[in-house]
């Protein structure tokens, strides 16, 4: 049974709904929604989904146009084909036919930049795939495997 105390009228309940929805009291006229903070504007939903629950008449979206995937698709386009030397001690266990092997000192070619993916920008730990090639005893033509690289892990040679 409740106490007189927890018991809220119905017009005082939806006053206060209306209060808790809209963020401003009841008796205030119409006004406009909360300022976002700017971090807000770097996932366009988000901006979208609270812009919406804030108030019922105001529904807005920004998008940054330009965020400089122009710049670095032309900046990895020159590195493919470059030629590098990997200068950290590095293993790799995905070569079925030289185990262990450690790239260290390994010269390969740069094939494909995959940070930029259908003109989207996505979070590749390893954005460069190399591609090397190492003799193997007992086989007759040289072992071509890839390998992804951070781009402080490898040096690139001149074009002499």
């Amino acid at each position: 049974m409740p106490t007189p105390a927890t018991t809220i009228s119905t017009a005082s309940a939806a006053a206060l709904a209306s209060f808790l929805f809209c963020r401003s009291p009841p008796s205030a006229g119409p006004t406009s929604p909360p300022p976002l903070p700017a971090s807000a504007f770097s996932r366009p939903a988000v901006v979208l989904a609270v812009r919406a629950f804030a108030s019922r008449r105001l529904v807005s979206c920004r998008i940054a146009l330009s965020s400089g995937l122009e710049e670095e698709e032309l900046l990895a386009a020159a590195m493919v084909g470059k030629r590098v030397r990997v200068k950290v001690p590095l293993k790799v266990y995905h070569v079925m036919k030289a185990p262990d092997l450690d790239l260290d000192g390994l010269e390969g070619v740069i094939k494909r930049y995959v940070g930029v993916w259908k003109g989207k920008r996505i979070s590749a730990n390893l954005p460069f795939k190399v591609e090397f090639e190492i003799d193997v005893e007992g086989q007759v033509r040289p072992v071509k495997f890839f390998a992804h690289l951070k781009e402080d892990e490898f040096e690139y040679l001149s074009s002499d």
